[in-house]
């Protein structure tokens, strides 16, 4: 924690920056190793050039700040107070009434939250700094490696619950159900998204609902699910057959597969991000089927299930030794089925480690 606000300190002094505000609860949790949803309530961390740090939150959750090894200032405020009143106190002791220079989250931060720290600062030029907190948090270390691998062990089981549930005119809710009730008994609180079980023709929609279709023979069935543990996210799909699988199904299948297993394999420090995006999709294109794989090859993980960077075609940044990613191509027949199949990856020294290990061969279930 303390290295982590070393370097954003150090950033504030070689950029000239006297403040920094930080809102997000992941941001937060990266700098501070707390983590909690405020809801409504005001929550973050003022970090200055050349003063220390101060914690603002609801007085009621200052204990659990405590045990999770903040040092420093905390302002806790209870419901019935102002807690920018308390901030003001704090931020005239450290003497900025002239500062020239300050940082937020620009994509994140409220404009009401934005207008009542930038009170602060009347005269001050606004810098983001999400750029610099993506930059630090992209690169996992050896801790975060080990949590993010023990998350993606959960997703695997989740899997499997799921495939072990297919039974003739269950539903896709039912699988659900089972899916996220077994993984609460092995002491997960939280998904990372919103779990999806889709049967059939409704797997044709990437973001599909699970609902009330029963499951039939012939159905393609995609499961997409990942857990949060101590504050890391995990992400896997995979797609099974039920009782039966066509020739098309079969083809469509192992055209992702294909595309998928290419951008593993250009996975390695130096590889420029956008390229994995292209090696899958011209594989998926020549196979005819390049108008039904709409989305990019993947996104980073970590705090978020969705963060830096965007595994998009058009990325030119270039691929680190402890970069984790999702590589998750597809293809989506409208109304007919589809496919995706999804691993979490880490960049090795050397080359890549796909994290989630369950089955990617096509299984017929009985």
């Amino acid at each position: 924690m303390k290295e982590r606000l070393e370097r954003l300190t150090n950033w504030l002094n070689s950029e000239n920056i006297e403040a920094a505000f930080l809102n997000s609860t992941e941001n937060v949790y990266y700098l501070s190793n707390f983590y909690t949803d405020p809801h409504e309530r005001l929550m973050g961390i003022f970090i200055f050039q050349q003063a220390q740090p101060f914690f603002v939150l609801p007085a009621m959750e200052v204990n659990q700040l405590k045990a999770a090894g903040w040092e420093y200032e905390i302002v806790g405020y209870s419901d019935h107070e102002n807690p920018w009143d308390m901030i003001r106190a704090s931020i005239e002791e450290r003497q900025l009434e002239n500062a020239e220079n300050v940082a937020l989250e620009k994509e994140i931060l409220s404009y009401g939250r934005s207008e009542a720290f930038l009170n602060f600062f009347p005269d001050a030029n606004v810098i983001s700094v999400e750029d610099k907190l993506n930059e630090m948090r992209v690169v996992k270390d050896e801790n975060e490696i080990e949590v993010i691998k023990r998350a993606t062990e959960m997703a695997d089981f989740g899997v499997q619950v799921g495939v072990d549930a297919l039974t003739e005119g269950i539903t896709e809710m039912e699988v659900l159900a089972k899916i996220e009730f077994e993984l609460k008994k092995k002491g997960i609180r939280e998904m990372s998204f919103s779990t999806m079980v889709l049967f059939g023709e409704k797997a044709g929609d990437p973001h599909g609902n699970p609902g009330d279709r029963k499951l039939k023979a012939g159905d393609l069935v995609l499961f997409d699910l990942g857990v949060v543990l101590d504050g890391y996210c995990s992400d896997i799909t995979r797609t099974v057959a039920f009782k039966s699988v066509t020739e098309k199904q079969k083809e469509i299948y192992h055209t992702v597969l294909k595309a998928q297993m290419a951008a593993l394999e250009a996975s390695k420090p130096g590889t420029r991000i956008g390229d994995l995006d292209t090696i899958a999709r011209d594989i998926i294109t020549e196979a005819g089927y390049g108008e039904y794989f709409p989305h990019r090859i993947g996104h980073g993980m970590g705090i978020n299930v969705h963060e830096f960077p965007s595994m998009s075609h058009l990325n030119d940044g270039i691929l680190k030794e402890g970069n984790v990613y999702t590589i998750e191509p597809g293809i989506y027949l409208p109304g007919i089925g589809g496919v995706r199949i999804e691993d979490d990856v880490l960049i090795t020294k050397d080359g890549y480690e796909t994290l989630t290990k369950f089955p990617k061969e096509l299984q017929v279930i009985e």
